[in-house]
């Protein structure tokens, strides 16, 4: 069969280019002998399931489920890219795209705007958070998936798109025409003033061309808007490009100076990143904010910073990505993204946290122990250690989301209220001004009430995990009664438990609104409001003495987990 016999040649040729000889009388070592003998017991497996598995099986899907298996089985940012995703990789890398601008999501059985970009034909045309689709060039999207959807609604730039909407307040279909254009979302999220001295920029990915971003953004701050301090935030940045974060870095730190170093199996990859151009601005005080969503690049930087002492890093423990991919081509334009060395800080630390090369016997991978965590150094001389991401000059643990904020935000009561009152107020107050009032809050309680939402907290869950092991162990009926009463006791009622978490409630609640109105950037600066990590940051750049301290080396133990 047809399908065999390219499979067949594709293995042939594989096995050769693995072992890098021909097949006339070459001795084949070990290793070389068990990848030609395991490829050879894949293809006949393969074969035998083309010929007698009972139905019609898919080659391409079959493969890549075995080949998605096989690097799962190793990291997860060892990934196979097939054609179909190379637009997906390519915003991953660039931040660019043919399209029309914006987030869509599922809502139930309806797929739905969930947020226009700002200047882009989406918005432009007028699309609003919850607008439904139900045509894309005259054909019906009710059967499609979220990514189907995106990927139709992808294109060539300048080319006309007809949309077939439906805005959930008139409950009449509209129709739109797009042109699509290529699109690019800027990685400097928010660039501002939090007060008279204070810059701020937040960066929200290292995709390509952000550090002269961050550059110009930094540039207008200082020398237009007056900032002697800045505050950069890369919280929840899960990083992107390593040549962007080290141009990043180079922007502060004296030329010359290591950055990052790559080590892996092929030494001839091995690299030390230096600062090779004239940075911007050595001497301005800086503040790093980070937290559990800082991963890989952001970690470089505010690694490098801290290790350089050049910036104070305020937050939450990054989340300890050490390990560094690269892009391999494959045949038929498709790619391999592998895994080819862990990265080093100028200290000479890692901050891989999960060791993927010893994993259980279960198949899960832990943290590096704490007996393996080492001590090192920064250029002055303070302590910082490995193990496990970049560990915060000052640690703040912002109260992370109540049950009942996260579940409003799960079953969509938070967006759908925003998309009624958005519909039903033509404007509202700047975002630093605006806040939930009582008869927003009050709307917003009786929206609650009508829709079917109930919540069970963790402790709950907790619970019933414990009272079904309980009952296998056949101990139930012994503790019963105590079971019944601390159920009572963790028993949600929403009514109550939404003027007990009603500060929080409102924050999230005003958030999406100020969303509808002025999009991202209304949102981080609708955010200032309640976020202790740029309150703190304020104040220690406030104060020169205390920023200077913490930059000196002080006597300090080996950190717990």
């Amino acid at each position: 069969m047809k399908t065999n016999r390219i499979l067949k040649a594709a293995l042939a040729l594989s096995i050769v280019a693995i072992m890098g000889l021909s097949f006339w009388g070459f001795k084949i070592d070990q290793k070389n002998f068990e990848i030609s003998k395991n490829l050879d017991i894949f293809y006949s497996l393969f074969r035998e399931l083309n010929l007698f598995y009972v139905d019609e099986i898919k080659p391409e899907k079959l493969i890549a489920t075995g080949i998605n298996d096989m690097l799962e089985s190793l990291d997860p940012y060892t990934t196979y890219i097939p054609e179909e995703d190379m637009d997906d990789f390519k915003f991953m890398t660039t931040g660019e795209y043919g399209g029309i601008g914006a987030l869509i999501s599922k809502r139930g059985n309806r797929i739905v705007v969930a947020e226009p970009y700002e200047g882009f034909p989406a918005q432009k045309a007028g699309l609003k958070a919850g607008d439904e689709f139900l045509e894309l060039d005259g054909i019906p999207v009710n059967k499609s998936t979220v990514e189907e959807v995106s990927s139709r609604l992808k294109g060539p730039a300048k080319k006309a798109l007809k949309l077939k909407m439906l805005r959930p307040d008139t409950k009449k279909p509209f129709e739109i025409e797009l042109i699509r254009e290529e699109i690019k979302v800027d990685p400097v999220t928010y660039s501002g003033m939090l007060d008279s001295k204070t810059g701020y920029m937040r960066l929200s990915s290292f995709t390509d061309g952000c550090a002269d971003r961050v550059k110009d953004s930094f540039l207008e701050l200082r020398d237009k808007k007056g900032a002697t301090s800045m505050v950069i935030d890369l919280r929840s940045n899960p990083g992107g490009l390593l040549g962007e974060a080290v141009k990043m870095v180079n922007l502060f730190v004296k030329r010359g100076e290591e950055v990052v170093s790559t080590k892996g199996k092929v030494a001839q990859w091995d690299k030390n990143y230096r600062a090779t151009e004239q940075p911007i601005d050595t001497v301005m005080p800086l503040i790093v904010l980070v937290n559990r969503g800082s991963a890989s690049a952001s970690e470089i930087v505010s690694g490098a910073l801290q290790d350089l002492d050049r910036a104070v890093i305020i937050g939450k423990r990054t989340f300890g990505k050490g390990l560094v991919q690269t892009t391999r081509d494959l045949s038929y334009n498709t790619k391999l993204k592998v895994t080819t060395a862990k990265y080093y800080i100028p200290s000479g630390r890692c901050i891989q946290a999960l060791d993927y090369s010893h994993r259980n016997k279960d198949g899960s991978v832990g943290n590096i122990p704490d007996s393996l965590i080492h001590q090192f150094a920064t250029k002055k001389g303070r302590k910082v250690f490995d193990g496990g991401g970049i560990i915060p000059d000052i640690k703040l643990d912002q109260d992370t989301l109540c049950d009942l904020a996260y579940k409003l935000i799960q079953e969509n009561i938070i967006f759908d209220f925003a998309t009624k009152f958005a519909a039903t107020h033509p404007s509202i107050a700047p975002p630093e001004k605006f806040e939930i009032d009582e008869v927003i809050f009050n709307d917003f309680h009786q929206f609650l009430l009508s829709k079917p939402f109930n919540y069970e907290s963790r402790s709950e869950l907790a619970l019933k995990g414990l009272i079904e092991t309980a009952r296998k162990e056949r101990a139930y009926d012994d503790t019963r009664i105590e079971f019944e009463a601390l159920a009572k006791k963790l028993t949600k009622n929403v009514d109550s438990d939404l003027m007990k978490f009603r500060k929080e409630v409102n924050s999230v609640l005003a958030d999406e609104i100020v969303t509808r109105y002025y999009y991202q950037k209304g949102a981080v600066i609708a955010s200032f409001k309640d976020d202790l990590d740029i309150a703190k940051a304020k104040s220690v750049l406030a104060n020169q003495a205390e920023y200077l301290s913490i930059l000196q080396p002080v006597a300090s133990v080996k950190p717990a987990k």
